[in-house]
């Protein structure tokens, strides 16, 4: 995975913390991290294709979760910065192997591939089994300041 699926994953966590009906721009999300801005817009662009974040233009303007955090899930995410095709593709180079047969469906019966379809379907399941509100909760529990001084951050940056 890219590294926009860390940025994305964040700011959509900070963006639990700050109150609905405040948007916030990129400039302010991109520079709580210190992230380029350009590139931090295009994933949150993707999010908001997908139904994660909603977009406001204008001087008041920048993105707000579109959706509860516990309607949010981790896969949800993943899916809308990296796409949703499979991470493993078998090409069934078995075919051209010595002893391979070309009409057999090599994705089917090679252990290799089973294996590799297998963990990713857990992978899947275990990221959509994960909401926002999970990870919000699980911060609030382990480390109490952060969503104040998320929101403050937030707050002193805002252009």
């Amino acid at each position: 995975m890219g590294e926009g699926v860390e940025w994305a994953l964040h700011t959509c966590l900070n963006l639990a913390w700050v109150d609905n009906d405040r948007a916030v721009p990129t400039a302010t999300l991109a520079a709580f991290y210190d992230l380029p801005p350009a590139y931090l817009n295009k994933q949150l662009q993707a999010l908001v294709r997908a139904g994660i974040l909603s977009s406001t233009s204008g001087p008041r303007g920048g993105f707000r979760l579109a959706r509860r955090p516990a309607q949010i899930t981790v896969l949800d995410v993943v899916t809308a910065i990296e796409g949703p095709q499979e991470a493993f593709e078998c090409t069934e180079i078995l075919r051209q192997a010595p002893g391979g047969e070309q009409g057999a469906d090599y994705r089917a019966t090679c252990v290799i591939s089973q294996t590799m379809r297998q963990a990713e379907l857990t992978w899947r399941r275990e990221l959509a089994g994960r909401t926002l509100a999970d990870i919000k909760s699980t911060v609030e529990e382990r480390f109490p300041a952060v969503p104040g001084q998320t929101r403050n951050g937030l707050g002193k940056t805002r252009t």
